[in-house]
Parts: C-alpha cells; structure tokens; sequence
C-alpha cells in the first residue's frame, strides 16, 4: 500500500494490525508499506501504541458522527430514534471491524491519558442508548419492566457483528442493520402510541 503523508501510515497499520496482529507488527513493517522512511513515520507518530489510538479515536469520531446524522434525520418517536441508533452501530461495526476488535484486544495497550478518552467515549456511546429507552419507557411505548438490561442486550448485539460479520457474505449490512433493528425493538417490548389527533369542531 502506497501513498503520502499521515493517511497512508494510517491505512498501512490498518493492514499491519489487521493481518499479523498488534503485537506482531512493526513500525519498520508499516513504515514499509506506507512508502515512508523510519523518520518520516516518526514524523508523526512515536510508535505503535500511538497508531493504535489514531486508528481507535479517528473510527470512534466515524461512529458518532454517523450516530448524529441518522438521529437529525429521524422523529421524536423513541423506537424510530432506537432505531437509527441500532442502523449507525451495527453499519459501523460492519464496516469498522479491526479497530473494534483492536479496542477489544489491545485497550490495555493504550496509555493512562488515551484510556481515559475512551472510557469518556464508552459512556457517551451507553448514555445515547440509555436515554432513548428511559424516553421511551416514560413515554410508555416501550414496554420492557427491564430497560438497564434491555439496552446492554441491544448493545451487546450490535458489538458482536464485528467479530463474526464478513463483508461480502450472504447479507449486506442494510439487510442486517433493519434485522437488528427489528430485534432490538422486540428487546424493548416497542408499542407505537396509537394515539390520534383530536377532532376538530
């Protein structure tokens, strides 16, 4: 893998760590495959770990990002907005497998300072789920008498795609992001308000 400057080292790691694992890898091999000298790597990065969290934080900024579009795009309804939130994280799963599993696998790797800016990130990512299902609870469409367990099982659910999900495989993410959405809402015991509007005089 060719290219210039910061992205090309970023895409070669990506590839390192993906096919011999992060322990396994070396500068010197991502250096090579990027088409950069040792000194030019260190230009900007002063080693693996630091790679390790551009990749994790630059997907983690992908993910939200993707969360905020699909919410704006989106009603009120809590299991509309559950369902968005289900669609942005298994298509990020999907598409974002190696630095998922490298968080898995390597978070101890990670500095004090970089741990720190994950686990903000965790909370962020449990308190988006965790407040669509308390609105959805108060206002009485979701019906579920566990809302704590049912938002770990959704997110725990759309976690794993990343370790068993293929791309090229018999269902493309799409198919497998409304699947997950349908399952999620059964977790959440979702019952649209079948309210209607008032009659006018």
């Amino acid at each position: 893998m060719r290219g210039t400057g910061q992205q090309a080292i970023l895409d070669a790691a990506r590839h390192e760590f993906g096919e011999r694992g992060y322990a396994a890898a070396s500068i010197r091999d991502v250096a090579r495959r990027a088409g950069v000298s040792l000194s030019a790597m260190y230009h900007y990065y002063t080693g693996k770990q630091e790679l390790l969290h551009a990749l994790v934080n630059g997907s983690g900024q992908a993910y939200f990002d993707s969360c905020r579009k699909e919410l704006e795009s989106t009603g009120d309804d809590p299991g509309e907005r559950l369902a968005a939130l289900v669609r942005a994280t298994v298509r990020y799963r999907a598409e974002y497998r190696l630095e998922s599993n490298l968080t898995l696998a390597e978070w101890r790797s990670m500095s004090e300072e970089q741990l720190e800016e994950f686990r903000r990130r965790q909370f962020d990512g449990t308190r988006m789920f965790q407040q669509i299902i308390e609105d959805g609870v108060a206002e009485g469409v979701f019906r579920t008498p566990h809302p704590n367990d049912a938002r770990r099982g959704v997110i725990a659910m759309c976690n794993a795609v990343a370790q068993w999900y293929r791309e090229g495989g018999e269902e493309g993410v799409d198919e497998l992001a409304e699947r997950y959405v349908e399952l999620s809402l059964v977790l959440v015991e979702y019952r649209p308000s079948t309210r209607r509007p008032r009659a006018q005089a």
